[in-house]
C-alpha cells in the first residue's frame, strides 16, 4: 500500500489533482475560521459551553461545517443546504413527473437538475441565515453579555448576505474538487470538516488518562471497539449481494453483441448515511418543542427524549430502519432495471423478463435491507451507548459509530477507490495488490 501512496506523486495529472483538492481544503478550513461580523466570538463560545447545546437542534449542521457554526463563521451553515436542497430535488423526482423526466434525459437532464440544486440551495441558505441572525440576537451568556453587541435590522441584513454567500462559496469549492480535484468535492469537504474535531477529541482522552481518570487498560479497550466498530462499518459499506445476468447474443449486420455474462450488485446499505440524518433531523424535534415549556411534567417528559434515554435509543433505531426502506425504494426502482435489462437482452437466470424480473430483484433487496438496517441503526446508537457507560466525551464517543464513522469510511473508501483507478489506468499497482479492489459508495 505504501508503494501505491509513492506512485500516486509519479503521475503528473495526478499529483495536480491531489494539490488542487488540497489547496482547495485549507482555503475551506480558513473560511471556517472567519467570523461573521458584529458578533462578540467570546460570549457565544462561553454560551455554548455554559448551555452545551453540542447535541440539539442545531448539532447536525455543526458537524457537517466542521464546528464552523458554533464559532458563527462566513461558514457556518456549512454545506446543510445543499445537501437539503439535493434530498427535495431527489424527493420530487420520485413523485414529480417533471423531475422523473429530467432524471432520464441524461446529460442535459442533469445540467437542469443541478442548476435547480443550486437555486434551492441558495433559498435554502436564506431562510436559514435568517433564522441564525435572529437565534444570535436571541442569546446572553449566564453574566448577561450578549452575543450581538449591536443587533437589529442591519445585522440580520448583513448576517443572511454573509452566511448565504459562504455557503455558495463552499458550493463552489466542492464543484472545483469535483471537476478539477480528487474525489466528490462535496463529500471531502463534510469529510474535512468531521475529520478536524479528531484531535480534539484525542486531547481530551489525553487529558483523561494524564489526569488519572481512566486507565491506560481501559483506553486500550475503547480504542480496540473503535477498530472493531471501523471494521464492521467498511463492511457495511462495501457489502454486496451479485443477482447474475445474461445477456442473449443478438447479430446486428455481420456483427454479434451481447452474450456475455454479468451482474447485478445490491448494497446491503443502499441508503447510505441519509436514514440517519432524516432519523435525526425528527428526534430533534420532540426535544425542541419540550423545551419550551419549563414544568415538571414536560421535564419529565423530556427526559424520554434525551440522548442517553434508552426509550430515545429504541425511537431512534426504529426510525432508521423505517428511513432505509424508505430511502432504498427512491434510491434504487426495480421496475426500471428489469426494463433496461429487457430492452438490451438481458435476463436473470431462471427469472421471466418483466414484471417477475422486477419482483425477483424487488425480493432480494427487501432480504438483504433488513440486516443492514439493524446493522445501520446499531452503529447510529452506539455513541451514546459508550457515552453512557463509560466516562468518554461525545465528541470522541461520535467517532464510534453514527453520522460521523459512516462519512468517513465512505468517502475515504470512494477516494481511495478513484485514487487507485487512475494508478490501474497508468499501469501503475493500485492499493490492494492481494483481494478484492476497492469499493466506492453512494454519494452526497
Amino acid at each position: 500500500m505504501m508503494q501505491g501512496f509513492q506512485s500516486l506523486f509519479k503521475i503528473p495529472e495526478l499529483k495536480q489533482r491531489i494539490v488542487f483538492t488540497l489547496l482547495i481544503l485549507i482555503v475551506y478550513r480558513i473560511g471556517g475560521h472567519v467570523p461573521i461580523p458584529g458578533i462578540n466570538s467570546e460570549a457565544l463560545l462561553a454560551f455554548f459551553e455554559e448551555a452545551s447545546q453540542g447535541r440539539g437542534l442545531l448539532s447536525l449542521y455543526d458537524l457537517f461545517a466542521g464546528g464552523a457554526f458554533r464559532r458563527a463563521t462566513v461558514f457556518a451553515l456549512g454545506i446543510m443546504p445543499y445537501i437539503s436542497a439535493s434530498i427535495i430535488i431527489q424527493l420530487l423526482g420520485a413523485v414529480v413527473p417533471y423531475f422523473q423526466k429530467l432524471q432520464k434525459e441524461g446529460e442535459e437532464g442533469r445540467k437542469k437538475i443541478t442548476q435547480y440544486t443550486r437555486y434551492g440551495t441558495v433559498a435554502i441558505s436564506s431562510m436559514q441565515a435568517f433564522g441564525v441572525s435572529v437565534f444570535l440576537e436571541g442569546i446572553r451568556t449566564s453574566a448577561g453579555i450578549p452575543v450581538v453587541p449591536d443587533a437589529g435590522f442591519g445585522f440580520r441584513i448583513l448576517t443572511m448576505i454573509t452566511l448565504c454567500a459562504g455557503t455558495i462559496l463552499i458550493m463552489w469549492l466542492g464543484e472545483q474538487i469535483t471537476e478539477r480535484g480528487i474525489g466528490n468535492g462535496i463529500s471531502l469537504i463534510i469529510f474535512i470538516g468531521i475529520i478536524a474535531t479528531f484531535p480534539n477529541a484525542m486531547l481530551d482522552e489525553y487529558q483523561q488518562i494524564s489526569g488519572g481518570n481512566r486507565a491506560i487498560l481501559t483506553e486500550v479497550f475503547l480504542l480496540a471497539v473503535m477498530v472493531i466498530t471501523i471494521a464492521g462499518v467498511v463492511a457495511l459499506t462495501q457489502g454486496t449481494r451479485k443477482i447474475p445476468v445474461q445477456y442473449a447474443k443478438r447479430v446486428v449486420g455481420r456483427k454479434i453483441y451481447g452474450g456475455q455474462s454479468t451482474h447485478i450488485p445490491l448494497k446491503v446499505n443502499t441508503a447510505g448515511v441519509m436514514p440517519i440524518i432524516f432519523a435525526q433531523s425528527i428526534m430533534f424535534v420532540p426535544q425542541t418543542v419540550l423545551g419550551f415549556w419549563d414544568n415538571e411534567f414536560m421535564n419529565s417528559l423530556a427526559r424520554y427524549f434525551d440522548y442517553q434515554s434508552v426509550v430515545y435509543w429504541i425511537l431512534y433505531g426504529t426510525l432508521i430502519v423505517f428511513f432505509t426502506y424508505f430511502y432504498t425504494a427512491i434510491a434504487f426502482n426495480p421496475v426500471d432495471v428489469a426494463d433496461n435489462m429487457k430492452k438490451h437482452g438481458g435476463f436473470i437466470p431462471g427469472v421471466r423478463p418483466g414484471k417477475r424480473t422486477a419482483e425477483f430483484i424487488d425480493n432480494i433487496l427487501t432480504r438483504i435491507t433488513l440486516p443492514g438496517s439493524f446493522c445501520l441503526a446499531f452503529v447510529a446508537v452506539l455513541p451514546f451507548i459508550i457515552t453512557r457507560f463509560v466516562n468518554v466525551s461525545f465528541n470522541f464517543a461520535s467517532f464510534y459509530g453514527g453520522t460521523s464513522l459512516l462519512i468517513i469510511v465512505g468517502v475515504a473508501l470512494d477516494t481511495l477507490q478513484q485514487l487507485e483507478s487512475h494508478l490501474l489506468m497508468r499501469h501503475y499497482d493500485g492499493f490492494m495488490k492481494t483481494g478484492g479492489k476497492i469499493k466506492g459508495r453512494r454519494r452526497f
